[in-house]
């Protein structure tokens, strides 16, 4: 792509008209670079011929607060936008850095997440991403050993956040000819001296390694960005067979809704297969991928354990359990709530059927409601003082209302098909002397059960 101001806008262009519909508003993550100083004045330009889109352009700047000069770059920001008429937020960050945590790696999360909070469904965000930044994103990926996805690198539009778009209009063009149209138009810029530093392996290549490569190989940025999108064409029709694959495995958990990933029919699929599908699983929930090294050990204990086996495997963020013949890909629980008696004001709204309580994760909150149908607390069995219970012993005896007998919690449990891990942290309604009257999404023990025709209170978790 020849690199002009018309182009560019065209190119803007395309990439709008290209979505499912025009978004409310367009966001640019806003450095103030050469980069993404040059996309400011393109939108500047859009507006002034496009005006009915002004007022829906909007320049966000991340301060990290890591440069002594953050506060100076974000004064350059807001000055430049006020010369394009457009308007310009500082969104100021705190990173959170330890000794094992990559600055570069924290500073892009952190940076992405403070953008995506500014937007609404459907908006799209504008980075100033070139070839060359294809270029080292793709060796980047090399180094790491990525597979397609990864090798398919950024594409020109691309889903951000949940709802939203990334477009990177730029993304055909060099970092040179940028610098040209940059120096052209008398552009003044920020200069960020971390990228100076090659300890990143990103300004590594950028200084040492991309200038040697485009000496011997000029072509080099053009040729990568084709295999690049070669590579993302193939990686859609894979996950395209792959959802066929993966959907009919997929099923819900009964108890807290989440997706589960069924062993049985995983286990009839080829090695290859069963990783791929384990992969997609995991990012469906929005988590981040292990290695291929921990992916094959955590197959392994997945489908080779023994049936009633614990399988507990944590890595980094993303916890892998098994139970009942399903795999669940998780984060990690928060400390299990502490038994809480209910407030004077809570078991009044409880009695009235308008009791709602938050809750700790995997739920969000704890509806008692008020219903003549199902099965129900009775009404006179929540007279006396009540309380919610979590981790009740295993040895204690219920009689849920579908049995005709008592029975140990632990073989309800059981019974139910309850995972291990939710059993201490299913809520359990309770009077003062232990008695458990419910189990909110399992059971009403039969001695508080309301009779047929009378009203009664259900407890629902959500």
């Amino acid at each position: 792509m020849r690199l002009s101001e018309s182009a560019a806008i065209a190119e803007l262009q395309r990439l709008l008209a290209a979505l499912p519909q025009l978004p409310g508003h367009i966001w640019l993550g806003y450095s103030g670079g050469a980069d993404s100083e040059y996309l400011a004045y393109i939108l500047g330009l859009f507006a002034t011929q496009f005006p009915q889109w002004r007022a829906r352009i909007h320049l966000l700047h991340v301060h990290h607060g890591l440069s002594p000069h953050a506060d100076l770059w974000a004064q350059h920001c807001c000055d430049s936008a006020q010369k394009a008429a457009l308007e310009c937020r500082v969104l100021r960050i705190q990173l959170q850095l330890g000794s094992r945590v990559s600055v570069e790696a924290e500073a892009r999360r952190a940076r992405y997440q403070a953008l995506a909070t500014q937007m609404a469904s459907g908006d799209v965000l504008l980075t100033a991403h070139h070839q060359d930044d294809q270029l080292e994103t793709v060796l980047l990926a090399l180094k790491r050993g990525q597979g397609p996805k990864g090798l398919a690198a950024m594409g020109s539009c691309q889903q951000f956040a949940e709802h939203c778009w990334q477009l990177r209009p730029l993304l055909h063009v060099s970092r040179a000819q940028i610098l040209s149209r940059v120096s052209a138009l008398a552009l003044s810029y920020v200069h960020d001296e971390s990228n100076d530093n090659i300890r990143y392996d990103r300004n590594f290549l950028r200084r040492d390694i991309v200038p040697k490569l485009k000496m011997r190989w000029p072509e080099l940025p053009v040729t990568v960005s084709r295999s690049a999108a070669l590579c993302a064409e193939q990686q859609q029709l894979l996950d395209e067979v792959t959802q066929e694959k993966l959907s009919p495995l997929v099923q819900t958990c009964p108890f807290t809704g989440v997706s589960m990933l069924a062993i049985a029919g995983l286990r009839q699929l080829p090695v290859r297969w069963q990783r791929q599908l384990l992969r997609a699983f995991i990012e469906q929930q929005n988590l981040p991928l292990p290695s291929m090294v921990q992916l094959d050990e955590a197959l392994q204990q997945l489908l080779h354990s023994d049936d009633d086996a614990k399988v507990h495997l944590q890595f980094a963020e993303l916890e892998l359990r098994r139970a009942y013949d399903y795999i669940y890909a998780m984060t990690e629980l928060p400390a299990l709530p502490l038994s809480t008696p209910l407030t004077v004001e809570q078991q009044q709204a409880l009695l009235q059927g308008h009791l709602d309580l938050p809750l700790t994760a995997p739920w969000h909150s704890l509806s008692g409601k008020l219903t003549d149908t199902g099965p129900r607390v009775a009404l006179a069995a929540l007279a006396a003082p009540l309380m919610l219970s979590y981790g009740l012993p295993g040895s204690l005896k219920c009689q849920p209302h579908y049995r005709s007998k008592a029975r140990e919690l632990k073989k309800i449990w059981q019974e139910a098909r309850v995972p291990y891990w939710l059993r201490p942290r299913l809520p359990a309604l309770a009077a003062a002397d232990g008695a458990v009257l419910a189990i909110a999404g399992l059971f009403v023990d039969k001695q508080a059960l309301a009779p047929a025709q009378q009203p009664g209170i259900t407890l629902e978790l959500s």
